[in-house]
């Protein structure tokens, strides 16, 4: 039975507070700029029938190339006394009804013969990407006119023309995207679960490609109004009387320097098109792309934001600590939610000590790691409030510049994935130099010797070949050593070890370990090491901080807090270790799950999963207070030394 159903509890139905897919969209400034003025052209152009216009091809001699803001023509007539403004609106219906259709077709036919040809592979790929590469052999609008030469001159026929030559386009791009897709291990896990390959394609494949295909026909259609205009323009396209903006362009060159405003006004009518369209289809792309759905889709900044009315502490960091962090409170904003991962938290770690930082997942230990440097990803991340000394020094008041400096030198970080931190196409050897001269000035040669020099710290065997291999041509523990070398290149005074060891197996974990605290002893470096085993602490870790909903509930000496813990979600979070030697203890898991930090309960987080749960628990704040010995724990009704939960 899982704890969520043993617990009899029901919950309570909340409509999540996350913005919409339409409130994302114009939290892009730009894009919402491109959709107000795409909307603002597309209403009038639909509008067109009933809007009180002249008829855009009645003619009128006597006033000819009349000027801006005439009696009766609020842009001036052509060179045929023809209503500038309402061809414009009938001729941008036009162009945009042509150039959408156009963009459909190809972008549907293109990536449909993308996704098989990637998808499939062998002969089918090659029979297809051949046609393809037959298409792509002719300069596209020679091939394109070649065809409205063949068809005949009309609009319709344009169409036709502008698809075909642009179907490459989108098959090129999406079948490169699908042979990627194709040999991943979610379309492996679709293939065993039975589905078919359509299934795959639909439901594996094309969400993940559909990003790329609405930015590649965002663009394809600003493409194509402007290929229409073209063939417009040589007369290929929109026949006469009939106006679109590529025809009146045409017409307007021939009066270009007597009345340059009849194509000076088709020529912006383009230029806002096809530019609006670009910036709207970057913010749907941003949209439909889960990994960029951030809450405000503007690009990722190189540090965490922090907040204006950033919460200050008193007094100044001890200079005397490698870190010193008090009461740090990092929050996501999304819109109306506000999520308070870590909501408070002090740390203080002198030279040489080693404070493990323990907890359930999500309980906010990485996300205060990555913003003690910044790393957090901002938007949506903002540090809210706190201090974060650095040998004395509030790395919260430091310049970007400084932070950079900083970063893999006083204070470098070693990963839970190598793999996924290592540069896939470039040698372990060269990413371990590039970390050093980043730092320091040093030739690549001599780079080379320190990086060798640091692979047999680490026990890496045979260094010098080892230097020459890529991340996917090591093992999971060779990885992880490359990853704490990187980590070492600089002698940092602070290393950030997050769960390192949680994807090895138990040998190779015993091993990173042991080496990391040989190498932690010899470098007398401070270690923040995150980790959910409290058995990975006992080993390494002189003081024991336990995290919970982004606070910390309890800190102390390892021993003590081991043997003796004071805050209830401490012993039962000691309780669920198996211990060797007693294979009759009890593992119970702990009841129910972590409050969501969008929507923390006031008084003690912990409250609602607590055995020794009493009314004040649940109102007014709870401080962090001595207990017994070296303890300190968030608890107004904590266990006695040696005491048992019932």
């Amino acid at each position: 039975m899982t704890a969520a159903a043993a617990d009899p509890r029901p919950e309570k139905a909340e409509r999540s507070a996350r913005p919409s897919s339409f409130a994302l969209l114009l939290n892009n400034r730009l894009a919402a700029v491109g959709l107000a003025i795409l909307a603002v052209i597309v209403a009038a152009a639909l509008a067109a029938p009933i809007l009180p216009l002249a008829d855009p091809n009645a003619t009128d001699p006597a006033g000819r190339l009349a000027p801006l803001l005439a009696d009766g023509h609020l842009l001036g007539t052509d060179a045929l006394g023809r209503d500038v403004l309402s061809r414009l609106v009938w001729g941008a219906r036009v162009s945009l009804a042509i150039g959408l259709s156009a963009s459909l077709i190809a972008a549907l036919a293109g990536s449909a013969i993308g996704l098989v040809a990637g998808y499939a592979g062998g002969r089918t790929d090659q029979l297809m990407m051949r046609g393809i590469d037959m298409l792509m052999a002719f300069p596209y609008i020679l091939l394109a006119l070649a065809i409205v030469a063949i068809l005949g001159p009309g609009l319709i026929n344009a169409l036709y023309a502008i698809a075909i030559v642009n179907i490459p386009f989108f098959a090129r791009n999406i079948r490169g995207i699908t042979i990627g897709l194709a040999r991943r291990e979610f379309v492996d896990a679709a293939r065993l679960s039975g589905k078919g390959p359509i299934r795959i394609l639909a439901t594996e494949i094309l969400p993940n490609v559909l990003p790329t295909i609405v930015i590649t026909l965002s663009t394809t259609v600003g493409w194509m109004i402007l290929e229409t205009a073209g063939l417009s323009f040589l007369g290929l396209g929109a026949q006469p009387p009939q106006a679109d903006l590529g025809s009146m362009l045409g017409e307007g060159r021939k009066v270009l320097f007597t009345a340059p405003v009849v194509s000076l006004v088709p020529g912006l009518a383009i230029f806002l098109i096809v530019m609006a369209i670009n910036l709207l289809g970057d913010g749907i792309r941003d949209v439909l792309d889960p990994r960029l759905r951030s809450g405000a889709l503007t690009r990722p900044s190189a540090r965490t934001a922090i907040a204006r009315d950033r919460r200050r502490p008193q007094g100044e960091p001890d200079a005397e600590a490698v870190l010193d962090v008090r009461d740090l409170a990092t929050e996501f904003r999304m819109g109306r939610t506000v999520a308070r991962a870590v909501g408070g938290v002090d740390l203080r770690i002198a030279r040489g000590e080693c404070l493990g930082l323990v907890g359930e997942s999500g309980s906010g230990k990485s996300v205060t790691a990555m913003s003690l440097m910044g790393l957090v990803p901002s938007p949506p991340g903002v540090v809210a409030g706190g201090a974060v000394g650095f040998k004395g020094e509030d790395l919260l008041d430091a310049k970007d510049g400084r932070i950079r400096q900083l970063r893999g030198g006083a204070v470098s970080h070693v990963f839970q994935d190598p793999l996924a931190t290592l540069h896939p196409l470039f040698s372990v050897g060269d990413q371990v130099a590039e970390a050093i001269r980043a730092h320091r000035p040093l030739s690549r040669r001599q780079a080379d010797e320190e990086t060798r020099r640091l692979f047999e710290q680490v026990r890496i065997p045979n260094p010098a070949e080892r230097m020459k291999a890529f991340p996917h041509e090591l093992s999971g523990g060779l990885r992880q050593r490359v990853s704490i070398a990187m980590a070492l290149a600089n002698e940092p005074d602070l290393i950030i070890a997050d769960e390192p060891t949680t994807a090895l197996d138990v040998t190779v974990q015993a091993q990173v370990l042991r080496l990391l605290d040989d190498l932690r002893r010899e470098k007398n470096a401070a270690v923040l090491f995150i980790t959910h085993d409290f058995g990975v602490v006992s080993e390494i870790c002189e003081r024991i901080a336990v995290m919970y909903a982004g606070r910390i509930v309890e800190t102390g000496r390892t021993e003590d807090v081991l043997s003796q813990p004071a805050h209830p979600y401490t012993r039962m979070l000691i309780d669920c270790v198996p211990v060797m030697g007693e294979p009759e203890r009890r593992l119970d898991a702990i009841r129910g799950r972590p409050p969501a930090v969008d929507r923390l309960p006031k008084g003690c987080a912990f409250a609602d999963r607590c055995p020794r749960v009493q009314p004040d628990c649940r109102s007014g704040e709870i401080p962090l207070e001595p207990k017994h010995g070296s303890i300190e724990a968030r608890c107004l009704h904590p266990l006695g030394p040696g005491e048992m939960l019932s």
